[in-house]
C-alpha cells in the first residue's frame, strides 16, 4: 500500500526532526518547510494527505497560509500546532477550517494518534466493526435456536437495527450480505413465533409474557400525561415509520430533547385500516366492527375511507376513560406540505389544548410511491438509501420544523409513534382466491383463499385473531418474512413489478416492532 504523504510547515522545523524520523519508521513519507510561502509552492506541486502546521512563524502566518492552502485544496485536513491554548482556536477548530489542533510541545505519540485518527480512522474503527459484529452475528445465531420471549425479540430486532447504521458506514467491510441473511433467517423464527403466540397475546392482554400491543399505546403512554391540565400533549403518529428510520430522525432532535424510547408490538394484519385505527380506539378491529358499526366502513384497500373517523374513535376512547379536556380534542393529519407548513405556523395557537393529535402520512407515502416510481426506486435502490432518503426528508421537512417549535414551548411532552412499519419485499407467494378477493399485497381476505402455509397465516375463523367477519365465509391470510401476494394470472408479470418494493400489511420484525418515543423539550 502506497503510504501517507505529509507536509510539516515551522519556521523552527531543526527542532522537529526527532518528529520526523518517528515518523518515517511508522511508514509516513514527510516533507518539510519552514514558511508560509515554500509550504503554498509544495502543496500547489503535490498531493498530500495530511499538513502539520505551526501557527506562529516569521514572514507569512499560520492563519494566512492555512487560508491560501484551502483554496488551493479545500479538502486537505491541516493540523494546525500551536503556543497558544486561546478559545478562538479551538473554535476554528470545531469550526472546521482545521481539522484539530495540538499545543507545543508536541510529544511523538499524540502526533502519530493524530495521523492515525485522521488517514486511517475509518479503517481501524471499520477493522474494530467487522470484529464487533462478527461477535454479536454468533450470539444472535446462537440465540435464534433457542427459545425466545417476545422482549428478547425486540432486543435482538434493535442489535440488528444498531448493525444496520453502524455498517453503512463501513460499507468497505462488505458484511452487509452477511447482515441482510442474518436478518432474513430472524425473520422466519419471528414469524413462526408470532403465529404460535399471538392469538395468547391478544386475549391475554397485561400478562407477564405478553408485550405491549397497539390497543394499549394511547391509553399508556399518552392519557397518562393528561392528569395535569397546564401540560400540552401532541401525539404524534408518523404512518409507516421503522425503527431505523427513527434512530435516523433523532439525531436531529438529540440537542433539543430529553428523549426515552420503548417500543411495542403491531396487531395484525399491520396495515393501516386496522392498525392505526386500533391505536385511536384502544380496541381491536372486531371490537370497533362490534361497538361502533359505523366508524368501521369502507374497502381495506382505501385508507381514505377507512381512517375517516379516526378523531372519533380517539375521542370515544377518552370518554370510556372518563377524561375531560379543558379544551376540545384535535386533530390534523398531515397528507402534503402546504398542511405541514400551515400547521408548523400556527403551532403557537395549540398551545392552550391538553391534547393535539397529529397524523403524518409522508413516510408511508414514500413507501407507496416508490413501488410505482422507477425514480425513487433509483433514488433508494435498498435500505441503507431508504434510511438516507427518510433523512434527507425529515432535515428539510416542516416536521422538524414544528418539534424545534415545540422544543421551544414550557409543559408540553410529544410522543411519537407509529401504526406500523414496512418490508422490503423480495419473493412472491402464489395465491388464490375469488374475484372479491381484497387487493392488499401482504393480507388479503376473501372467500376460499389458498396459500402455501410456509409463506402466510390462513386464519379459518376472524374473531380468533379479532379481526371483522365481514361475512360468514370470509378467511384472512397474512404473510410471513418478506413474501407478497400474487394471483397466478399474468404470474411472472405481478412477481417482476411488485419485487424490491417496501410494502406492509404481513408479519415481520421490520413492520411489528415499533417504537414509542416520549420526548420533552431540554
Amino acid at each position: 500500500m502506497e503510504s501517507n504523504k505529509l507536509l510539516w510547515v515551522d519556521d523552527e522545523i531543526e527542532l522537529l526532526k526527532s518528529h520526523i524520523i518517528f515518523l518515517s519508521e511508522k511508514g509516513y513519507e514527510v516533507d518539510t518547510a519552514t514558511n508560509g510561502e515554500d509550504a503554498i509552492s509544495s502543496v500547489k506541486e503535490k498531493n498530500y494527505d495530511l499538513i502539520f502546521l505551526d501557527e506562529m512563524m516569521a514572514g507569512m502566518g499560520g492563519l494566512e497560509t492555512l487560508s491560501q492552502i484551502k483554496t488551493i485544496n479545500p479538502n486537505i485536513p491541516v493540523v494546525m500546532i500551536t503556543k497558544s491554548e486561546e478559545e478562538s482556536l479551538m473554535d476554528e477548530a470545531i469550526g472546521g477550517k482545521i481539522t484539530d489542533y495540538l499545543t507545543k510541545p508536541v510529544n511523538p505519540s499524540q502526533v502519530l494518534l493524530v495521523c492515525k485518527k485522521i488517514l486511517e480512522g475509518k479503517k481501524i474503527t471499520g477493522e474494530y466493526a467487522a470484529k464487533d459484529y462478527l461477535q454479536d452475528f454468533n450470539q444472535i445465531s446462537q440465540a435464534l435456536m433457542g427459545k425466545l420471549d417476545y422482549a428478547e425479540w425486540i432486543d435482538i430486532y434493535r442489535k440488528l437495527v444498531d448493525w444496520d447504521l453502524e455498517l453503512d458506514k463501513h460499507a468497505e467491510i462488505g458484511l452487509k450480505q452477511t447482515l441482510f441473511d442474518q436478518r432474513k433467517e430472524a425473520n422466519k423464527e419471528f414469524s413462526k413465533f408470532v403465529e404460535k403466540n399471538y392469538t395468547h397475546w391478544i386475549n391475554s392482554q397485561g400478562d407477564i409474557d405478553t408485550p405491549t400491543l397497539t390497543t394499549e399505546i394511547t391509553d399508556k403512554y399518552v392519557l397518562n400525561h393528561l392528569a395535569d391540565e397546564n401540560v400540552t400533549v401532541f401525539y404524534f403518529v408518523l404512518d409507516c415509520l421503522r425503527l431505523d428510520q427513527w434512530l435516523v430522525m433523532e439525531k436531529h432532535l438529540i440537542d433539543l430533547f430529553n428523549i426515552e424510547k420503548d417500543y411495542y408490538y403491531s396487531i395484525l394484519p399491520t396495515a393501516t385500516p386496522y392498525a392505526r385505527n386500533s391505536l385511536f380506539s384502544g380496541l381491536f378491529p372486531s371490537e370497533i366492527e362490534k361497538y361502533y358499526p359505523e366508524l368501521w366502513q369502507g374497502k381495506d384497500d382505501d385508507e381514505r375511507s377507512m381512517n375517516k373517523y379516526e378523531k372519533e374513535l380517539l375521542q370515544l376512547l377518552l370518554d370510556r376513560k372518563k377524561i375531560k379536556l379543558k379544551k376540545d380534542l384535535k386533530y390534523i393529519k398531515i397528507i402534503d406540505p402546504d398542511v405541514g407548513r400551515n400547521f408548523e405556523q400556527n403551532i403557537i395557537s395549540y398551545r392552550d389544548l391538553n391534547l393535539m393529535a397529529v397524523v403524518v402520512n409522508f413516510l408511508d407515502m414514500i413507501a407507496h410511491g416508490r413501488s410505482d416510481s422507477a425514480l425513487l426506486k433509483e433514488i433508494a435502490p435498498e435500505e441503507a438509501a431508504y434510511r438516507s432518503l427518510t433523512n434527507s426528508w425529515f432535515t428539510h421537512s416542516s416536521l422538524l420544523g414544528t418539534f424545534r417549535a415545540i422544543a421551544k414551548m414550557k409543559n408540553v411532552k410529544i410522543v411519537v409513534t407509529t401504526d406500523h412499519g414496512s418490508i422490503r419485499c423480495l419473493r412472491g407467494a402464489k395465491v388464490l382466491g375469488d374475484r372479491e378477493a381484497s387487493t392488499n399485497l401482504r393480507f388479503k381476505y376473501g372467500r376460499n383463499l389458498k396459500v402455501d402455509n410456509k409463506h402466510a397465516v390462513y386464519i379459518k375463523n376472524p374473531q380468533d385473531y379479532k379481526l371483522p367477519k365481514r361475512g360468514v365465509t370470509i378467511n384472512y391470510i397474512i404473510s410471513k418474512e418478506d413474501y407478497y401476494f400474487v394471483y397466478p394470472t399474468d404470474y411472472h408479470k405481478y412477481l417482476s413489478h411488485y419485487k424490491d418494493t417496501f410494502q406492509h400489511g404481513g408479519i415481520s420484525m421490520e413492520e411489528m416492532i415499533l417504537p414509542v418515543i416520549t420526548m420533552e423539550p431540554k
